[in-house]
């Protein structure tokens, strides 16, 4: 009984929450409140978000090797080592992509980890890479405070260090690290704008459920969805913002922000696991015709999608083009060349009608076969 009083209390809490940030009303929330809610919302607009640290974004596509070079690398015998922070489609994916590249150039892959998004892990899973003399780092580091003190000796040992989606604090593109390959944030926020205006046909009442946390590549593309809506369709409202810390906590605010909003028409997710609680939320409420959209692949939403269910579109990067590319940039900077400081990869837009041909162009790899089994239905 008191376990049930305290879920009614934060659902109320959360209800609450939701009415500060203006809820609903006619019109809309006006954009001041929409765009100061989310983190970083006043990041500079443009064609590519800036790096961490201001840098202007290349595409990844811009960034070969010659034939010529991939035989220099071949004679040099060189290490790698993939350290990342997590597991799961889009890190294989990223393994994948640079494996590739890295056969192509001769270079033997040492040590492959997975963090478990905790510092500490990351930390001695950097140090016992260490020991195997790497030439090259591939990682995508946890912590970008920690993650300071914790890839200084990769640096100081004169290892070439990539980094996927963020740095880490006070270390210099060119000195400290070769490079950040990322997707394109702000590209990926603006095509899943696009993807619930053509979910709703125009027209129609959404909530936002973004990450409240200062996370550069998130804040980037929940702003960016947010101010394409805003730019670009007017005939739709944004009449409920809410944010989440953790992806498990994301059901509680949907249910909340429902019960508020039984007339909404579409909701956007900051990405794909977080979206799960909302998708749940949404069926228990028999709100059929609500459409959901949302980034990444992968999951039980990918299968709802493909039986024609509440998830109507993604939006994702391209971690097999990622990994390959932050493999290119290493292997530039060994033979020193100029590299880029920030590059970015292309986006995928998928709904039911192009799972298949979305899942190879992101992951380089099929969908599930139930997902398959499904879109044959």
């Amino acid at each position: 009984m008191k376990k049930k009083l305290m879920s009614i209390l934060a659902l109320a809490l959360t209800v609450c929450m939701l009415c500060a940030c203006g809820s609903s009303g006619e019109g809309g929330l006006d954009s001041e409140t929409l765009l100061s809610t989310v983190p970083n919302y006043d990041n500079p607009q443009g064609t590519f978000a800036k790096g961490p640290n201001g840098e202007d974004a290349v595409g990844a596509d811009t960034v070969e090797l010659t034939q010529e070079q991939y035989d220099q690398l071949n004679s040099m015998n060189l290490k790698a080592a993939l350290l990342w922070a997590g597991a799961g489609e889009w890190y294989n994916a990223m393994t994948d992509g640079a494996k590739a590249e890295f056969e192509k150039m001769g270079i033997e892959i040492v040590a492959t980890s997975d963090a478990a998004f905790d510092p500490a892990t990351q930390a001695t899973q950097i140090e016992t890479a260490l020991a195997l003399d790497p030439d090259i780092i591939l990682s995508l580091p946890v912590d970008p405070e920690s993650g300071t003190a914790a890839f200084r000796p990769a640096v100081e040992q004169g290892v070439k260090i990539v980094f996927a989606d963020n740095g880490v604090n006070n270390f210099a593109a060119g000195q400290d690290y070769v490079s950040i390959v990322t997707g394109d944030q702000y590209g990926m926020g603006r095509a899943c704008a696009d993807l619930m205006n053509e979910a709703l046909g125009g027209s129609g009442k959404i909530g936002v459920i973004y990450y409240d946390a200062d996370y550069t590549v998130t804040n980037n593309r929940d702003n960016e969805f947010i101010r394409t809506i805003l730019n670009e369709y007017p005939d739709i409202e944004i009449v409920a913002i809410q944010g989440f810390a953790e992806e498990s906590a994301t059901g509680d605010v949907a249910s909340a922000m429902l019960a508020q909003n039984p007339d909404l028409d579409g909701i956007y997710v900051s990405w794909d696991v977080a979206a799960e609680p909302v998708l749940a939320e949404v069926r228990s409420a028999g709100m059929t015709d609500l459409k959901i959209v949302t980034m990444d692949l992968g999951g039980n939403n990918d299968l709802d999608m493909a039986q024609g269910g509440n998830i109507y579109g993604k939006v994702a990067d391209m971690p097999y083009q990622i990994g390959g590319t932050m493999a290119k940039l290493a292997a530039l900077s060994i033979l020193e060349q100029e590299c880029p400081s920030y590059v970015v990869s292309e986006v995928v837009r998928m709904t039911r009608d192009n799972m298949v041909e979305a899942w190879n162009t992101s992951l380089n790899k099929d969908p599930d076969q139930q997902v398959i089994d499904a879109l044959s239905k």
